[in-house]
């Protein structure tokens, strides 16, 4: 049972995982978009930093290159002059700075290596934001087409202002004229009136009648027996 409980209550925290990103989609998107170009903006400090890095490794290196140069040529100088001492003396500092150069070449090679991927990760993310900032506004555009046609549908499937507007005018057109109800209202009471004068007309003798009476029928009585 519990079980049961675990695997539904897991179930519907996924749909409302899922309903809260289909709600929240463009803000995520935004949000998504907006980590990843902090991210950038990063890669690129530690770029211009590498550079920074191997512009002064190649300077030191170009340094040691031109004293080690120096101290070649002031060697040969001592050795030909006898000074088996001196030559020595620069020969051991020559050493020296060969060592420090060799181990700046690895570093510079080493710096090289990690600008070339880092380059090539920064020109690759650039594009997949620019492709990102795309698709956000593609997104943009069909969420608000999807709410046109969501309305537009409500409108077309259910209640609508629409509809509401034909039932009045419906309901305006189909409703009695109270100026034509007025005229017929007095055509009856005019034929009321003149019915009436024909009526009493009629009873006091002059023309004929215009109701059956018991007389009448009476009479009829009499002149069938």
């Amino acid at each position: 049972m519990f079980g049961t409980l675990k695997t539904l209550f897991a179930g519907a925290n996924a749909r409302a995982e899922e309903q809260l990103k289909d709600t929240y989609a463009i803000e995520l998107i935004d949000q998504k978009i907006r980590e990843a170009s902090a991210s950038l903006k990063a890669a690129k400090l530690s770029l211009a930093s590498m550079f920074q890095q191997q512009r002064n490794e190649q300077r030191q290196a170009d340094a040691l290159e031109a004293k080690i140069a120096d101290m070649m040529d002031r060697a040969g100088e001592a050795l030909k002059e006898g000074r088996q001492d001196l030559a020595e003396t620069a020969a051991q500092a020559i050493a020296e700075m060969e060592n420090e150069l060799t181990i700046r070449k690895q570093t510079l090679t080493r710096l090289e290596q990690r600008i070339l991927q880092l380059r090539g990760s920064i020109e690759r993310a650039h594009r997949r934001i620019t492709d990102l900032k795309q698709g956000a506004l593609a997104a943009r555009a069909t969420r608000r087409e999807q709410a046109l046609q969501k309305g537009l549908t409500r409108h077309v499937g259910g209640d609508s202002p629409m509809e509401e507007a034909e039932a009045l005018i419906a309901r305006v057109m189909e409703r009695a004229d109270p100026f034509e109800q007025g005229e017929i209202l007095r055509e009856i009471d005019g034929d009321l009136g003149a019915e009436r004068i024909a009526e009493q007309l009629a009873e006091a003798g002059f023309g004929p009648q215009t109701r059956s009476t018991a007389a009448d029928v009476l009479n009829r009585l009499k002149a069938e027996n």
